[in-house]
């Protein structure tokens, strides 16, 4: 998770050429008051729009975006007026009559709404009905907050209108972007950027760069920096791609005291000792740290027991980047301080991820140990390309320990991950290593399938009467596995977290189950397994044929049934992290029951995906044990047909029927 920023985070991160330019703004600003701003306005209605009942390059597309225009302002009152005008081409394109706007809690706030309807003869409907605010959840657990209202009277042939501002938080221009790219088919597009500009305590510049289109924005003589687009293609999702942000149509900007330097190498240099520098000025309290370190470990620990229980010792701080974020006036009340320096971290018992990750990188090295700082990319939203010389994109800070010949990659203050574990986006991505001299690039490690596994093992019975199963069942996530769970539900209370842990068994199930929590699952650990215990209960898992009953093996196949089911692919695919699923049932049969046919061992092995299956029968009882792997993070598109050749092979095994017939009962077992 990306962990908010503090002032004293910003004296150790890459937002340090940001942070000083704009201390003098931030008082200014509390002189000056914000000016309302008016909006872009809504054009005037065009005849042959109205006609328009195709779009030549978006064959069957259910509406398109006609025009949109996007002006940003990266001035004191940071603001982004944004205007959207959609043809409604068929029925199904109705639905954008709904709206959503998206946006980020602590980032800004939506202001300024105006919509209306434009009836087929041209009349208008002005939209003044509610605007609600949401919790959106996209895959893999992504929520944001989204203003959301409906549109009057929305009709094939339909234009519908509307416009908002964003009002972004102080200080925001580190995140200063157009998205071209839309769902939908764009026609015509404007875009302008008024930069930030001021010169005291240092002198800003901005560089820009762009991906998708062949022509970039100019600055005008104004210094407003503009560009118009056209026929710019919708954007299609995919399951298991790439970040968006890097397969859009779009144009970052970067502000930087280092603009001038065009050479990827020297920017870098520069980069490297400016945060070596920034970071040595917040570890360098040795006598502290060895006075710390001697209240941890014994002198005959050895080094990694030293790593171990410092990291342990870091991570009982109280991390103030996974708690609700408190406004400035709580803070206050509360009398908490900015930490300023690893000693105010450790003495106060408190500091967000990034101050107690150097904490954790001071104290190891006032143990004796060879450790080093490194600011890598979050691979979560970005790739990191050097040669684009964005140090916004060095976001993640981690520490190097060098153990018994080994690279020792921690991160303790990212909450519940284990000691030489690194959450998801900072395994397998370039960082900069600091040193005095600028630094060097490494790239972080990526943990074995095994290393992240979901167990599911299930002792059930067979109902005779009713063909379903019910028994016990035990999950547990090991690994990146149960960092996820735990940092996904970190805030909720007991009955929260006891509905995630159901809904989970239930999505692993194809069919519609119960599943009821019967254990009180470790939350807070971030060194042992996130084990979890259940009563299920399947119905009509089983199937009659006259004398003959049928069930298929695939008990926890939800997730493969249904991946990668398209015929074509666009994007690379891009998997997280390694991981494996291991399931291990028993099913005890009726009495006199037993097996007449079971389906054959599977084992299929490819050098980035595997699955076995096995069922046997025994003793009036059957064993199932399935294992599916996968060991690779990025994989080309034209390797899609093998990718789905083997989920193919997969889903058939997991339907194959296990024949069961019936018996003379014998002795209870």
């Amino acid at each position: 998770m990306k962990r908010p920023r503090s002032w004293a985070m910003f004296l150790i991160s890459p937002g340090i050429t940001l942070i000083l330019a704009l201390f003098c703004a931030m008082f200014c600003a509390t002189l000056c008051p914000t000016t309302a701003q008016a909006g872009i306005g809504f054009q005037a209605i065009s005849p042959d729009e109205l006609k328009m009942t195709s779009e030549p390059n978006a064959p069957g597309a259910p509406a398109i975006i006609l025009y949109r225009q996007v002006d940003r302002d990266d001035s004191r009152n940071a603001h982004e007026d944004n205007y959207f005008r959609i043809k409604i081409l068929n029925e199904e394109g109705r639905k954008y009559g709904d709206v959503e706007i998206p946006y980020f809690k602590g980032t800004g706030k939506v202001t300024n709404i105006k919509a209306r309807t434009i009836r087929p003869d041209g009349t208008v409907v002005n939209f003044d009905g509610n605007v609600f605010d949401k919790t959106v959840v996209k895959a893999r657990g992504v929520k944001y907050l989204a203003k959301t209202f409906a549109l009057p009277e929305v009709q094939v042939g339909s234009i519908i209108e509307y416009q908002y501002t964003i009002d972004f938080v102080d200080y925001f221009i580190y995140d200063s972007h157009w998205i071209l790219s839309n769902e939908l088919f764009t026609k015509k597009a404007a875009f302008s950027l008024k930069p930030y500009h001021r010169d005291y305590p240092r002198n800003l510049g901005l560089r820009w760069n762009w991906q998708g289109i062949q022509t970039g924005p100019k600055e005008g003589p104004d210094r407003i920096v503009r560009m118009e687009a056209a026929g710019i293609p919708a954007f299609q999702t995919e399951d298991y791609m790439p970040p968006e942000n890097e397969l859009k149509a779009r144009v970052d900007f970067i502000y930087s005291d280092d603009y001038l330097e065009k050479n990827p190498d020297a920017f870098w240099k520069k980069v490297g000792k400016r945060l070596n520098s920034n970071l040595e000025g917040f570890i360098d309290k040795r006598k502290a740290m060895e006075q710390a370190v001697a209240q941890i470990v014994s002198p005959n620990d050895t080094p990694e027991e030293k790593a171990r229980k410092i990291y342990a010792r870091v991570q009982q701080i109280r991390n103030t980047s996974y708690e609700v974020r408190r406004t400035e006036a709580e803070k206050k009340r509360d009398k908490e301080k900015e930490q300023s320096n690893v000693e105010d971290v450790w003495k106060r018992g408190y500091g967000d991820g990034q101050q107690i990750t150097w904490l954790y990188l001071a104290l190891v090295k006032a143990a004796g140990l060879e450790a080093y700082g490194v600011w890598a990319s979050d691979r979560n939203n970005y790739f990191l390309n050097t040669k684009l010389m964005d140090s916004s994109k060095l976001d993640a800070n981690v520490v190097l320990l060098k153990l018994n010949g080994q690279d020792v990659y921690c991160d303790p203050g990212s909450a519940f991950t284990p000691f030489g574990e690194l959450p998801w986006a900072e395994t397998n991505t370039q960082g900069l290593r600091l040193d005095k001299d600028g630094g060097s690039w490494v790239t972080t490690t990526l943990p074995e399938s095994d290393v992240s596994r979901i167990e599911r093992k299930a002792d059930l019975k067979l109902n005779e009467e009713t063909g379903g199963l019910e028994g016990k069942l035990v999950v547990t996530h090991t690994g990146l596995e149960a960092r996820s769970p735990r940092v996904e539900e970190r805030v909720e209370d007991e009955t929260a977290r006891k509905r995630f842990l159901e809904d989970e068994v239930k999505g692993f199930i194809p069919v519609a189950a119960e599943a009821e929590l019967i254990n009180s699952p470790d939350w807070t650990s971030s060194s042992t397994p996130l084990v979890a215990e259940f009563n299920i209960k399947v119905p009509g898992w089983s199937m009659s044929a006259g004398r003959r009953t049928m069930l298929a093996p695939g008990l926890f196949s939800s997730w493969e049934k249904h991946v990668f089911d398209h015929a074509s692919r666009t994007y690379w695919i891009y998997y997280h992290y390694p991981s494996t699923k291991l399931d291990d049932i028993t099913i005890d049969l009726p009495d006199g029951w037993q097996a007449s046919s079971l389906p054959p061992e599977v084992k299929h092995e490819l050098k980035v995906v595997g699955f076995a299956a096995k069922v046997e029968e025994k003793d009036g009882k059957l064993h199932i044990v399935r294992k599916v792997s996968n060991d690779v993070v990025l994989l080309d598109s034209k390797y899609y047909g093998a990718l789905q050749d083997f989920y193919r092979m997969v889903r058939t095994s997991d339907e194959q029927q296990i024949v069961l017939l019936p018996g003379t009962p014998t002795a209870s077992r």
